[in-house]
């Protein structure tokens, strides 16, 4: 498959956000088994240990061998500090069963205060189990945070590092210090939200652009920051693009992306959708229908770092500052 990003990883992954226990393993045992080799993992979605059974799995029947699979995983907001990267990367790799990651990204550039493994894990957006929604934060400078972030990578527990969730004048601010420089830049991106501007900022130097979410609303509608008619499969231009191939909406929107230049993870439970999302490269959209889809930008964001680092923003959250009284 493509390498959008110039580093080894393929074009597309199999995203685990929100991938239940129960069924996680037996998803990326099938994911693998039906060719996928770029598994998109996180401590925050406190599925880890099932992924790793998953490829286990995988390698122990053959399927694959370690050096076939791309494996991401993310740090999360309460292990920014300089003595808490190495311990939630270890932790990571712990719970996959691995000795390394191909790429470690910082999850969100928001910096919690500390919640130790063994009281909450993975702690999520809270400060302890049963507190959802109260939030301490820890404000620590991105460059501590990144710098430790440069280690694992000298360290081999990390072939590559990344970034999450960052705007171009965020990167341009790490670009100004980093001795290893974002090997990849993980956002949110499907029709409603394409961020040209980031995009091209970030091939401009070199950074591998992957798209989360491609699928748009879909994976936002049940868990209420998205509505249905939001969904971009209902979309006629869409619809017709994709008859026009002979494929479905959702291969038209993931050949966007890849067209582009971007990698994409799209989360499926489903061994016939999981073919459907690695089958799109086969085909390719013309100036035009590139351009319809252009067209369809809403600058619609569902997952905004903005409002969690905001404590949501529902009635009864709360969010404080290390040292300081809860104002919100």
């Amino acid at each position: 498959m493509a390498d959008p990003a110039g580093i080894g990883m393929p074009a597309v992954g199999l995203g685990c956000w929100k991938a239940e226990k129960g069924v996680t393993e037996e998803v990326v045992y099938n994911a693998i088994k039906v060719g996928y080799r770029h598994i998109d993992s996180a401590a925050d979605y406190g599925n880890e240990k099932e992924v790793g059974a998953g490829i286990r799995r995988a390698i122990q029947e053959g399927l694959c061998t370690r050096g076939d699979l791309w494996v991401t995983s993310k740090l999360w907001n309460t292990y920014h500090r300089r003595e808490h990267v190495p311990l939630a990367c270890q932790r990571t790799l712990d719970d996959l069963g691995l000795d390394y990651l191909d790429l470690y990204l910082i999850h969100f550039p928001i910096s919690l205060a500390f919640v130790p493994f063994d009281q909450c894990y993975p702690p999520e957006w809270t400060d302890k189990p049963g507190n959802a929604g109260h939030m301490i934060l820890d404000p620590v400078p991105y460059r501590e945070t990144w710098e430790a972030m440069q280690t694992l990578q000298e360290s081999g527990k990390a072939k590559h590092i990344g970034v999450s969730n960052l705007t171009a004048q965020s990167l341009m601010d790490v670009l100004s210090y980093c001795k290893i420089k974002p090997a990849v830049n993980q956002i949110e991106s499907h029709v409603y939200l394409q961020q040209p501007g980031l995009v091209a900022f970030c091939k401009a130097h070199n950074i591998g652009v992957t798209a989360f979410s491609p699928l748009g609303a879909k994976s936002y509608v049940g868990i209420g920051l998205a509505t249905a008619e939001e969904d971009c499969f209902l979309e006629p231009a869409l619809k017709s693009i994709a008859d026009t191939h002979g494929k479905t909406v959702g291969q038209v929107v993931l050949r966007f992306q890849v067209q582009r230049g971007c990698s994409v993870v799209p989360k499926s439970q489903s061994i016939d959708r999981m073919k459907e999302n690695l089958d799109v490269f086969g085909f390719e959209l013309s100036a035009e229908e590139m351009r319809a889809i252009e067209g369809l930008e809403r600058n619609r964001r569902f997952n905004d770092p903005g409002v969690f680092a905001r404590g949501w923003g529902a009635p009864g959250s709360t969010i404080a500052l290390v040292g300081h009284p809860i104002y919100a």
